[in-house]
């Protein structure tokens, strides 16, 4: 419990950072729930359109966790990554870091969740997934 209450930042860049708000959260200062579902929703999608080289859809939530709250002021730091690669459908792992009180440095975990996008072609259809090899710029 204790790696919940205090950690620190993973040793790779972000995918996504942001602060939420007063108008993201509750008048107790609570950030809501659906706020931050949206940010893991759009840092995931990051890694999912690079790895499927062009347009996605988010097909699944299959586990989402909030294990701390998050509050106004809260430097949001989100990591994604794939963690699945079928032949539409792709899977990524978001874990999300809080930096409160930023001059005493303390951070803690504040979600973890797991979503699926499908690769989409301009028809908004199914598609295939590009082998690794063929993307550019990998």
């Amino acid at each position: 419990m204790s790696d919940q209450l205090h950690t620190s930042l993973p040793a790779r860049m972000p995918t996504l950072r942001v602060m939420p708000m007063p108008s993201d959260a509750n008048i107790h200062g609570d950030v809501f729930g659906g706020w931050i579902m949206a940010q893991v929703d759009i840092a995931g999608a990051i890694p999912a359109t690079r790895r499927a080289n062009g347009r996605i859809a988010t097909i699944a939530v299959n586990s989402f966790l909030f294990k701390q709250p998050v509050f106004v002021g809260d430097l949001l730091s989100f990591y994604a990554e794939v963690t699945r690669v079928g032949k539409t459908s792709l899977t990524v792992s978001v874990e999300v870091y809080a930096e409160r009180n930023r001059l005493q440095a303390h951070t803690v975990k504040v979600t973890e969740a797991t979503l699926t996008y499908v690769a989409t072609g301009e028809d908004r259809k199914p598609r295939q997934i590009p082998p690794l090899e063929s993307i550019a710029g990998e």
